[in-house]
């Protein structure tokens, strides 16, 4: 239905001037006056609803420091009249409720029924008076009701209580709970629609449950939005678990004077079951077509869980025994709601804890926390309740699951290591937190990650699809601005549905905890691995240290033996081998080149040996010239064949000049041997600079290798072709290995069968001096 209605002159004039800002002015004026609402001092509101009156009196003589305007309505004199009076002189009885205040008041904030009173000053007629007093900001704040029948309000109130207490046991949801709180409460205040909602991580609320009368709009299953409740409406929930309005449209009762005495303040009224409240909200009330309104806070660990939220189209009192049932139903009902939820955390916790043991006992039994992790992949995903998820080490990319692409993965993971830090990350909301990864967000919502090292970027990663979904709220959760440049509350509460998009489902503050507890077993488990790796290094390098002394020894032992072993060979057979056989003769060359052979194979282990033992001795080393030396004293070893050479000019380098040399030689000579089939045969040696390291390379076409056996090629007496093809020790590369580790360099090589190979080595621009 349309409603059209005359514009007044002001109205049209206001519109104007609306219709003039531009969107930028109108965005910066609604923030700027949420920001406004959101200062107002909602607890200092010097003045109450006038449902009843206030007398301020001071905690020791009881004197009266303020009293509310509206006591003249009440008791026939002006506010002002009142001032500096004690109480217990106003009263009849006035010295036992004196007693009282002193036996039932003390430091906490909740009003208490004191009594009901008569005044013994004035021209109030009517029946006795409830006292409710309560002890805050260094006063004692006396509050002023109707009062009713106490015993017979409480005893009917007792069954409805214990009822509800007996139900609570038999629930089994959080919405049973709120239904049966909700059934309580309307039954026992009379309102026309009672509902209970409980707020999500932004503060919205949804409704859980619901009773309303015929006649009134129903919000069950809906939301309201954060900005309803203020975040200081939100704390004074917290502080006072009960909040009355008897009437929208009430005008305020000041205090007088205006300021505390005794502080020169305005006086807090957190507490006071009287306080005035903002007009705002009494619009927002209104717009709601709500006279009266009471809320009853549920309170869950200390934080604000939810609200019970009373209304009525008519103003409606709501007298203290009522009030104070249901603010006991409210307690109940809050540590039920803790109870039950505390109940499902420990049993997440229990699943989260277990599923962290049975990782770090895979990845402790296995040589990485990689190899643990995919070996239990179910287990990893199920975790964090994720659909996919990554590990990421230096040297690999493992994805598990649904997961966005590699490419995606490592943006992601050089953004992580980009933001620093070793907190966990987590988002619920790809592109409102990673907005410069939007080919991610394309891919996935919700992402929670963690470094598992505090040197290199390692990291575990899980990922949570986007989840659409329609959100149906009460109204528009919009609000506008006044001419004023007030807040203006929302007008309409019929449904309307959002559909809010790019979200996954949030990550659960336990998985986030247990991630955050994951990282820091890991990391304890990679720490006793590298204990025991460095141990074990230990270990190695004095048995190395030890097995280099054996063979220099053995070496140098041996050399003797076998010199005298070919000589003595070589000595029959030019004295007496005429006298031998043709077998005999066989036999003994094949002495004598097995014993050449084993004394070669001795100087190339004492040669090797000699490397681990011997200190370098740096020197500026002309890598050009030592090749052409090297050239020149190999040539005996291709003359006659067919050898093209391609030397590029080379660099100087700061190495042990003896060492390095023995090194190239080997490479060259290598690549001598096994082109000597090729026809030419093409050696090619070169050096680059790469990232402050010189690079030498020695390139030949000869028979090649097949790379899945090129970990085995620097091994000592490791060979890949058979003795009968190539000649040697199988020490030669292991030496090269040796002299160029000692620099601080490394090796590798590459090749193909039938395809020749390169074998390279990098030497650092500074190398470690006398290096061990």
């Amino acid at each position: 239905m349309t409603t059209i209605r005359a514009r007044s002159s002001a109205e049209n004039g206001a519109r104007t001037r609306r219709s003039s800002l531009t969107s930028g002015d109108i965005s910066a004026a609604l923030a700027q006056a949420t920001a406004n609402c959101a200062k107002e001092p909602i607890h200092l509101p010097g003045s109450i609803q006038p449902h009843g009156f206030m007398l301020v009196l001071d905690p020791d003589s009881l004197a009266v420091l303020q009293a509310s305007e509206n006591i003249h309505r009440w008791l026939g004199e002006a506010a002002l009249q009142w001032l500096g009076r004690r109480l217990p002189e106003l009263l009849l009885g006035g010295d036992q409720v004196a007693r009282l205040l002193a036996e039932r008041t003390s430091d906490e904030h909740k009003p208490m029924h004191v009594a009901d009173v008569r005044f013994a000053v004035g021209n109030y007629q009517g029946p006795p008076i409830a006292l409710m007093v309560h002890r805050f900001d260094g006063v004692l704040i006396a509050e002023f009701e109707p009062a009713s029948d106490v015993l017979t309000a409480y005893a009917n109130l007792y069954p409805l209580v214990r009822t509800f207490i007996g139900q609570l046991q038999g629930a089994e949801s959080i919405e049973q709970v709120c239904a049966q709180a909700v059934a309580e409460v309307k039954r026992i205040t009379g309102f026309g629609r009672v509902k209970a909602y409980r707020f999500d991580e932004a503060g919205d609320g949804l409704v859980l449950a619901e009773l309303a009368d015929p006649g009134y709009p129903s919000y069950l299953g809906l939301c309201f939005p954060a900005a309803d409740i203020p975040p200081q409406a939100r704390a004074l929930y917290c502080a006072n678990r009960i909040r009355v309005i008897e009437d929208a449209n009430y005008v305020p009762a000041a205090l007088v004077p205006a300021l505390n005495p005794l502080t020169e303040r305005p006086l807090d009224l957190s507490h006071a079951a009287l306080r005035s409240v903002s007009p705002v909200h009494l619009q927002y009330m209104r717009n709601m077509r709500t006279l009266a309104s009471m809320s009853i806070s549920i309170v869950v660990g200390g934080r604000l869980w939810g609200l019970i939220s009373c209304h009525h189209a008519e103003p409606k009192a709501v007298r203290f025994q009522s009030r104070t049932a249901c603010e006991l139903l409210g307690s109940v009902l809050s540590l039920q709601i803790e109870s039950m939820e505390l109940h499902v955390r420990n049993q997440r916790l229990l699943g989260v804890r277990q599923q962290i043991v049975q990782l770090l006992s895979a990845m402790a039994d296995r040589d990485s926390v990689r190899d643990g992790a995919l070996a239990l992949s179910d287990t990893l995903l199920g975790f964090a309740r994720a659909q996919g998820a990554a590990i990421i080490t230096a040297s690999s990319c493992d994805l598990v699951g649904q997961t966005p692409d590699e490419a995606q993965v490592q943006a992601l993971t050089e953004w992580l290591a980009e933001r620093g830090g070793h907190e966990v990350f987590h988002s619920d909301n790809v592109g409102r937190d990673i907005p410069s990864l939007p080919g991610l967000a394309a891919q996935v919502g919700g992402v929670l990650a963690v470094a598992i090292s505090e040197i290199h970027s390692h990291y575990l990663i899980w990922f949570k699809p986007e989840q659409a979904r329609s959100v149906n709220w009460a109204g528009k959760p919009e609000k506008s601005i006044s001419d004023s440049g007030a807040l203006n509350p929302r007008h309409s509460f019929d449904s309307w549905q959002e559909t809010v998009k790019g979200y996954s489902s949030p990550w659960d503050p336990l998985e986030i905890e247990g991630v955050a507890e994951l990282r820091t077993a890991v990391l304890g488990i990679v720490l006793r691995k590298a204990e025991e790796l460095a141990q074990l290094a230990g270990e190695l390098k004095r048995s190395n240290k030890e097995l280099e002394a054996f063979s220099y020894s053995v070496s140098h032992d041996l050399r003797a033996p076998l010199r005298h072993i070919a000589g003595y060979a070589e000595l029959l057979g030019d004295f007496e081998g005429e006298k031998l056989s043709e077998r005999g003769q066989r036999f003994l060359d094949h002495i004598g080149e097995s014993a050449r052979f084993a004394g070669s194979l001795v100087d190339n282990l004492l040669s090797f040996s000699q490397m681990g033992r011997s200190a370098l001795r740096l020197s500026d080393v002309d890598l050009g010239a030592l090749v052409d030396a090297i050239r020149q004293e190999m040539i005996p070893d291709y003359e006659g064949r067919d050898v093209q050479w391609h030397v590029q000019a080379l660099p100087r380098v700061l190495a042990d000049a003896a060492f390095l040399h023995l090194a190239l030689r080997n490479l060259i000579s290598n690549a001598l041997k096994y082109s000597r089939d090729s026809d030419p045969a093409v050696i090619e040696i070169g050096a680059t600079e790469q990232n402050g390291e010189t690079v030498v390379y020695v390139r030949d076409n000869g028979v090649g290798f097949d790379m899945q056996y090129v970990d085995k090629l620097f091994g000592v007496f490791q060979r890949l072709h058979r003795m009968e093809e190539f000649e040697g020790t199988g020490i030669g590369l292991a030496s090269v290995r040796r002299i160029i580790e000692r620099h601080d360099g490394r090796v590798w090589a590459q090749g193909a069968l039938g395809e020749g190979a390169t074998f390279s080595f990098a030497l650092p621009h500074h190398p470690a001096r006398n290096s061990a």
